[in-house]
């Protein structure tokens, strides 16, 4: 590994650690945007311990966290951190969640860490050298057949309000696919779609937190990703499709209509 994800990796099993240990401790909850857009202490906690990692280890470094002000950078690197990814899920005691860190090199995704604290499941990727869970290369899975597909996706924190929800969508994939699961972490739906566990993803309103190492980590898996008209994945996080690549073309074909 690289210094930077070797340093990533470290940060990532810390900031899990922090999370475990205080799982079933009472917490703080608060809300940001909506009634359903909640963050905890624990939340804050870990953006700060991994704020301060990585401030000490690579000080001219970028960063943009979900629960802080973006910091620019001198040296073409940024780091792309969700401290806790599934907030909803953690402040309701269900264990599933994860820390997600992604490297972006003169604007460009190219490596990333996603840590599950739970089960201890600490998935990697880097631009050129694979996508690892432990000692294990991810591969996406051979499933060519949508009416055979296990599929993920999620819904956005204006969902009680937005006209242009994931319903409709939901809706399609749910009469075309084997089933559909909505887990809460974005994060760990794309690290399970690298690891075959998934066929493919879909969703519309991300942020760049949620995606960065799992789009890297998928592409290393010999995954695919885009938009939902096919064209290159936007690292932002909005309409965000991705698969093993034999699905691709039907589901961007639901999709569609």
């Amino acid at each position: 590994m690289s210094d930077r994800l070797t340093v990533a990796v470290d940060i990532a099993r810390e900031a899990g650690a922090l999370q475990r240990a205080r799982f079933s401790e009472p917490r703080t909850i608060e809300t940001k945007s909506s009634a359903i857009d909640l963050v905890t202490d624990v939340d804050r906690a870990c953006d700060a311990l991994i704020r301060k990692r990585i401030g000490a280890a690579f000080p001219g470094d970028g960063m943009l966290t979900e629960e802080d002000a973006e910091h620019t950078g001198t040296t073409g690197w940024r780091w792309i951190v969700d401290p806790l990814d599934g907030t909803t899920n953690y402040a309701h005691g269900f264990p599933h969640f994860a820390v997600s860190i992604g490297l972006e090199r003169d604007g460009e995704l190219v490596g990333g860490t996603i840590h599950d604290p739970i089960r201890d499941e600490l998935f990697r990727a880097e631009r050129g050298a694979g996508a690892w869970l432990g000692d294990t290369r991810l591969r996406v899975s051979t499933i060519d057949d949508l009416e055979r597909s296990l599929l993920a996706t999620g819904f956005a924190y204006n969902v009680h309000s937005a006209e242009n929800d994931n319903l409709p969508y939901f809706r399609r994939f749910m009469r075309r696919a084997q089933a559909v699961r909505r887990a809460g972490s974005a994060a760990l739906d794309l690290a399970y779609l690298a690891a075959g566990r998934f066929d493919g993803f879909w969703e519309l309103n991300l942020h760049p937190w949620d995606v960065a190492a799992g789009l890297v980590m998928i592409i290393e898996a010999g995954g695919r990703t885009s938009d939902l008209e096919g064209g290159p994945a936007p690292s932002s996080g909005e309409r965000i499709v991705a698969s093993n690549g034999l699905l691709h073309g039907a589901m961007l074909e639901v999709i569609s209509g």
